[in-house]
């Protein structure tokens, strides 16, 4: 009977201990439970994801994040990727409801024998699903009201949520060091490779991360810990830890997406452009896929052609020549390879898109079209003789040419190809000096507001980018029509969904690409018969004039050299049919470049780049409009070969109305030619 006693008392006593439990958890989910963040977004998990830019034939170029983060599925989670995450973090994760009672005793009693003095560690009792519930929404202070807050959480987890789905929360939210959050980022920054190729070791060393993440020097000690509790857990067998604790750990020292340095202009261009456009957290967060229009192979080209020209001019200088090169497709404005200047390393400034610079003789292409466009002949002649006393405003003018030479009355088409300064001076009285600028303007090169336009601006001393010359240039092969550059294809969300307000996907760049419906309809801004006479002309120069170093066997190209007062800045702007480059060479601090220098370098340096991309292309003639006649004439004269045999022939495009020069026969010089006039 006394022990009936005892016992109901000891049974109350439990009984009403169980009440008093019962109330204090209820207590507590009244004051910790009420404001707690809601957990239900959780549904649709859309972690920050780190942006990847691509190259045209969809290789990676670089990753943009501020989190390093590759958001993997669960079913593509290797299996024992996740067992090892459960033997290292939570044993009982698939039958706990949350948070682990077991795991709780055995934390406590564990930890009151470390304070008695036992040698034994403090442990926690954190589960899986507690640590969602931490990363998503508390922080990580050591107080009981976030651990009674955590365990709520991750009760309500539990209840809301799939197994399943936690895990995936967890494996991509977990910080793993070195910026990498989540197993995929992880996989990459460590190992360089996707979680489907990670061998069990590494499965084991990842798993060990979330305890002491930034600590390298005991990572095959802490993975070798996680292959054992594998084992203790039953998801590997001993010879299977065996094999994988021999495997080495080749861990890199915290993988990036490995850029080329050659690739590094173009891909900076493209992170200003789109941080202006769509902002930085978007750029930055939102696992954006961008398809560049950057062709490796081109861009691998430009950077060793340019380098190959400046290390041969630097080779025992102390101040470093610069340079730059853009490459594009003159139909579209694709941008297809940047090199903005010796080593991005040592300056991210891009001297192809951010270098302001006198373009010198780049500029008379677009002189010599208003006078093409005013109906002048490439035949016409003009006068190559000294000017003196020419003043303009204040200024005492005395233009010269680069060989100190006069060659009396030659034709538009020599003066262009040779670039002789005299000749172009007198065209621009000829045609006005507002009206040379402004084809340079309506083409882009110079600002439309430009203020004080004068004579030398008509000759080249004003500014401008290698970026904006060279989309001049296009319009002239182009058919006349004004592009803007394009550095970015599209650009795809994390769904795959085209980002509103980019084009239709260009998926693959071919040389043959063609421009959009809205720019072939655009008014152009030349008539095509003068484009031509003009593309013909700068062929000329390639082919016999200033522009000979930059000839390509075999290929018909155009272009021009330029070359400011003193040899400060040099350039080249060259196209074939469907590829246009650019190039400038100057010191960042303008000066004189010295003896031997000039425009021959900055033409070698497109030499040798489209000796390359060309080399496995057939020849692709320029386009020849309707209504244009041609006739074989004498260079020198511009008359008709069969009346002027002597000397250089080469074949040349009249608009209609135009035709060769008239000789006169028995002149103490020989054969004269006879025009409207000669200027």
């Amino acid at each position: 009977m006394k022990y009936k006693k005892i016992l109901r008392i000891f049974l109350h006593i439990i009984f009403w201990a169980v009440v008093a439990m019962v109330a204090a958890v209820a207590a507590l989910f009244l004051i910790y439970g009420s404001n707690l963040p809601d957990y239900r977004k959780l549904a649709t998990y859309a972690p920050p994801v780190a942006t990847r830019l691509y190259a045209s034939d969809g290789g990676l170029l670089i990753e943009y994040a501020e989190e390093r983060r590759v958001f993997i599925d669960f079913e593509d989670m290797p299996p024992q990727l996740v067992n090892a995450f459960v033997a290292a973090e939570d044993q009982n994760f698939w039958t706990h409801p949350g948070i682990d009672v077991q795991g709780i005793l055995r934390a406590s009693i564990n930890n009151f024998m470390r304070m008695l003095g036992f040698n034994t560690s403090f442990t926690g009792a954190s589960t899986i699903t507690q640590q969602v519930a931490k990363n998503f929404f508390l922080t990580s202070d050591r107080t009981i009201s976030r651990k009674i807050k955590e365990a709520i959480l991750a009760m309500r987890l539990e209840r809301a949520f799939s197994k399943r789905h936690i895990m995936t929360l967890y494996l991509n939210q977990i910080f793993l060091g070195a910026r990498a959050y989540g197993v995929g980022s992880a996989a990459l920054m460590y190992f360089n490779k996707p979680v489907s190729k990670l061998t069990l070791s590494e499965c084991a060393f990842l798993a060990s991360l979330p305890k002491a993440p930034n600590d390298r020097a005991r990572a095959q000690e802490r993975r070798n810990y996680v292959l054992r509790r594998m084992v203790e857990e039953g998801f590997i067998t001993r010879a299977e830890a065996d094999a994988a604790a021999a495997e080495p750990l080749n861990i890199n020292s915290g993988f990036v997406a490995q850029m080329e340095p050659d690739f590094q202009y173009f891909a900076e261009e493209v992170r200003r452009q789109l941080l202006n456009s769509i902002g930085r957290e978007t750029l930055y967060n939102q696992g954006l896929y961008i398809k560049t229009t950057i062709v490796p192979e081109y861009q691998r080209a430009a950077a060793a052609a340019l380098n190959k020209v400046l290390d041969a001019y630097n080779n025992g200088r102390t101040e470093k020549l610069q340079g730059a090169i853009i490459v594009m497709n003159p139909h579209t404005g694709r941008v297809l390879a940047i090199t903005g200047g010796r080593s991005f390393a040592a300056s991210s400034f891009n001297r192809a898109t951010q270098a302001y610079r006198q373009i010198g003789s780049t500029i008379k292409p677009f002189v010599y079209l208003a006078a093409l466009e005013r109906g002048i002949s490439p035949e016409y002649l003009i006068s190559d003789t000294p000017i003196v006393g020419w003043r303009e405003n204040d200024t005492l003018w005395k233009p010269e040419n680069y060989d100190k030479k006069f060659l009396g009355d030659i034709p538009l088409r020599l003066a262009l190809e040779t670039s002789r300064n005299v000749p172009s001076v007198r065209m621009v009285e000829k045609i006005g000096v507002d009206n040379a600028i402004e084809v340079a303007q309506r083409f882009g090169v110079y600002p439309a507001d430009m203020k004080n336009l004068n004579l030398s601006m008509a000759l080249g001393s004003g500014e401008t980018t290698l970026e904006n010359l060279v989309l001049g240039y296009s319009a002239f092969v182009n058919g006349g029509h004004k592009i803007e550059p394009k550095l970015v294809d599209y650009i795809e969300d994390r769904y795959g969904n085209v980002l509103s307000g980019q084009k239709t996907k260009i998926v693959d760049w071919t040389p043959d690409a063609l421009p959009t419906e809205e720019e072939q309809t655009a008014e152009p801004l030349s008539d095509p018969q003068s484009l031509y006479q003009l593309v013909s002309i700068l062929q000329g120069a390639v082919e016999r004039g200033t522009g000979r170093q930059a000839a390509i066997p075999g290929h018909t190209i155009a272009g021009k050299t330029g070359t400011t007062n003193d040899v400060k800045d040099v350039w080249f702007v060259g196209f074939s049919k469907n590829i246009i480059a650019g190039v400038y060479l100057g010191y960042d601090t303008p000066r004189p470049m010295g003896k031997g220098a000039g425009s021959h370098m900055a033409a070698s340096v497109f030499s040798e780049f489209m000796k390359t991309v060309l080399a496995d292309q057939k020849n692709q003639p320029f386009p020849v409009p309707n209504g244009l006649s041609f006739v074989r004439v004498n260079r020198q004269t511009g008359v008709a070969a069969a009346e002027d045999p002597n000397g250089m022939i080469i074949t040349e495009a009249f608009k209609p109305g135009q035709s060769p020069n008239k000789p006169v026969q028995n002149t103490p010089g020989g054969v004269q030619p006879i025009v409207g006039g000669v200027f």
